[in-house]
């Protein structure tokens, strides 16, 4: 009896888990009628889903004889990761096709990946690519993941307010140059250069990556809080102080509090990665024809002038029983020119394939070249060559999670010194 007990106990228990990993979920598959290979993605943004979606239409279009019906499923960002990770170290019950987002690539890369490595199909197109963007989801030579886009980190100006300040932005080449026009802006109109986040990592991440510094180097090895990385968390701090730059309202730059104040035209500028478009686009329209895109300054004449930041890996998961299929569709749908194409078309994202950047469809006229104008992508050619990596590895997830929840907030909001603050959260990480 108790042993009934105790079994009724664990399938009630499997049942809540089950409808805890499926609640928010949507799915989503090509319900035409006919045959085809059947391949699950599995995702944690809607839009991506869309995209692949779409991007099955297109290739059983173009493969009449080898059709696919993709059934994708869109699960919460945490829900999705976890998920996967059980049913990739069970061994069981993973999908063909999954994203998973460069923060947290690090907890699938260790040991043996369950992954499948994807240089049959990235190799031969390295030279027409971005190679960072595969590199950053690679393991002893082995690529396991393609982007959806180069993430590169761009100043957004709000050029009404340099105007009525009197500044130029082309003038701007270093950061030293940024700060000093920061006044100039915050004298004349009593607004904020910037605004920088405090709990997340797009503002600080790209200014150590341009002066080729990082949370890690290339052995995995910790060097959160070596010296160009504290005199950088200086320079943000003393940029605060001066009041060139403001935390930003709700803490970072996907708040709701943000875009409200953003809109508003509260501050002058702001940088971030060039997937960020959208959010202007979608949640600041009073600000349509008002936004310029410009590289960032360099820290010194003739540094890196941006750095790629952000981004999505989406893999082949060794569960797949149609691997070689799987990985084909994925080389079209982020590989290839058309897929590229249609990535800027369809997301909005500066794609990974460098000769898409020259191509007339890139500024054919859409909701980005409406509100940015049809120069978007000059700014991506001009620095496309100082588009540095970053290191990803298996302590990126906690690194990432210590600088969004401890040290920014510490240094930029509580205004703790950054030597300190970086010496002890790397002395925990270690």
């Amino acid at each position: 009896m108790l042993l009934r007990r105790k079994s009724m106990a664990l399938m009630l228990m499997a049942v809540v888990l089950l409808a805890g990993l499926l609640q928010g979920c949507s799915f989503k598959a090509d319900e035409k009628d006919g045959p085809g290979t059947e391949l699950v993605l599995w995702t944690f943004n809607e839009l991506h889903e869309k995209f692949f979606l779409q991007m099955a239409d297109q290739w059983n279009q173009l493969h009449p004889d080898e059709p696919i019906i993709l059934k994708a499923n869109t699960f919460p960002y945490d829900n999705h990761h976890s998920k996967l990770s059980i049913a990739l170290q069970s061994g069981v019950g993973a999908p063909d096709i999954a994203d998973i987002e460069v923060n947290k690539i690090g907890n699938f890369l260790k040991g043996i990946p369950q992954l499948v490595p994807l240089n049959p199909v990235i190799d031969p197109e390295m030279k027409n690519i971005v190679p960072s963007r595969v590199q950053i989801y690679g393991k002893d030579g082995k690529y396991y993941g393609i982007d959806f886009h180069v993430g590169a980190e761009v100043m957004y100006y709000n050029k009404e307010i340099l105007d009525q300040a009197g500044v130029n932005p082309d003038s701007i080449v270093t950061w030293a140059d940024y700060a000093a026009a920061g006044k100039q802006v915050l004298a004349k109109t009593g607004k904020p250069m910037a605004t920088v986040e405090t709990n997340d990592l797009w503002n600080y991440w790209p200014m150590i990556s341009q002066q080729k510094s990082d949370f890690l180097d290339d052995k995995g090895e910790l060097t959160l809080d070596n010296e160009t990385n504290i005199k950088t968390l200086e320079f943000l701090q003393q940029m605060v102080k001066d009041k060139i730059a403001i935390p930003a309202p709700g803490g970072g730059h996907h708040m709701e509090e943000y875009y409200g104040f953003m809109n508003k035209g509260g501050a002058a500028s702001v940088w971030m990665p060039m997937w960020y478009m959208g959010r202007f686009t979608d949640y600041m329209p009073d600000l349509k024809g008002k936004i310029i895109i410009r590289p960032l300054p360099a820290w010194e004449k003739g540094g890196s002038r941006s750095a790629g930041m952000g981004g999505t890996g989406t893999v082949v998961t060794n569960q797949s029983k149609h691997q070689d299929l799987a990985m084909r569709f994925l080389a079209f749908a982020k590989l290839s020119k058309q897929g590229n194409v249609e990535i800027w078309k369809q997301l909005g994202f500066d794609p990974i394939r460098s000769e898409v950047w020259t191509l007339p469809e890139v500024k054919a006229k859409n909701k980005f070249t409406d509100y940015f104008g049809t120069n978007i992508f000059d700014t991506l050619i001009e620095v496309k060559d100082e588009i540095n990596a970053v290191h990803i590895g298996p302590k990126t997830p906690d690194i990432a999670s210590a600088v969004r929840n401890k040290i920014l907030y510490r240094t930029l909001l509580n205004g703790e010194d950054p030597a300190t603050v970086l010496h002890e959260l790397a002395d925990e990480l270690r």
